[in-house]
């Protein structure tokens, strides 16, 4: 596929996404979302990658929002349909990717933007960065899984607040509350997060793919996490990494993984 609003590049067994719709502040189109779709797929199949990096184009914005004109004429039917289609492909799928996805959050992540943030596994963030879901303000309510992972990861008073009120809070807010996992200046973003990466990278690759189908758990409808935690440690040791870790370990050695 060839992207017409992402750029894509791997570096170090890491793949760069940047959404590139500079000049529109990076907002979710069509377009951009089925892009989006497409690479994250990419990335889950891929052996040669162990993560994905996911940030926005310039410094203004990571994301601000979807692109509301596609959808300001809608019915109900259709505003529904675009909300499941674009979780299940885009949002559940990043949450759900075997390899961690970092948000580096480099200017405003509001609506969908910060919906899209929340869905990746770890968020950095840049001290200019303003973070908010504003969809009360146009007669909305968040779509793309808003609702359930800001609550997921603030509590339901501080999301019920920001979703209410449709404010923004500044990147250091966001760290306070645990919204964000850490807060550097702009320059440092791609940095502290490529930093993450360098040290998930010395780690088996398919037990973080297991800690993350057993976290992603804990807050899944009808599944029990503790079965799911269960399952996925035995699995691991089945693998050759297990062997490999193990064996490194006892031999006061470092290991080296292969993902299988």
């Amino acid at each position: 596929m060839t992207y017409q609003h992402i750029l894509s590049v791997l570096k170090e067994q890491v793949l760069y996404v940047t959404i590139n719709r500079e000049q529109k502040l990076n907002a979710l189109n069509k377009e951009t979302l089925a892009e989006l779709a497409h690479v994250i797929e990419y990335a889950a199949g891929n052996d040669e990658i162990r993560g994905v990096l996911l940030t926005g184009a310039g410094e203004k914005a990571f994301v601000a929002g979807a692109d509301i004109s596609e959808f300001s004429d809608y019915n109900a039917a259709q505003g529904e349909a675009l909300a499941r289609n674009g979780q299940e492909h885009v949002f559940d799928a990043i949450e759900k990717c075997p390899k961690p996805v970092v948000a580096a959050i480099n200017g405003f992540a509001l609506g969908g933007g910060l919906e899209l943030a929340m869905a990746c596994h770890i968020r950095v963030a840049s001290e200019n960065a303003r973070l908010g879901l504003p969809e009360t303000s146009l007669g909305l309510i968040p779509g793309y899984g808003g609702t359930q992972r800001l609550t997921q990861l603030v509590g339901k008073g501080r999301a019920l607040e920001m979703i209410a009120t449709a404010d923004m809070i500044s990147a250091e807010q966001a760290e306070r509350i645990g919204l964000v996992n850490y807060v550097v200046p702009q320059a440092e973003l791609i940095a502290k997060a490529a930093s993450i990466f360098a040290k998930i990278k010395l780690r088996a690759p398919l037990a973080i793919a297991a800690a993350i189908k057993a976290v992603n758990a804990a807050h899944t409808f009808d599944v029990n996490g503790f079965e799911t935690e269960i399952e996925e440690f035995g699995k691991c040791f089945n693998t050759q990494d297990f062997k490999e870790g193990t064996g490194a370990f006892l031999e006061k050695r470092k290991p080296l993984f292969i993902g299988k």
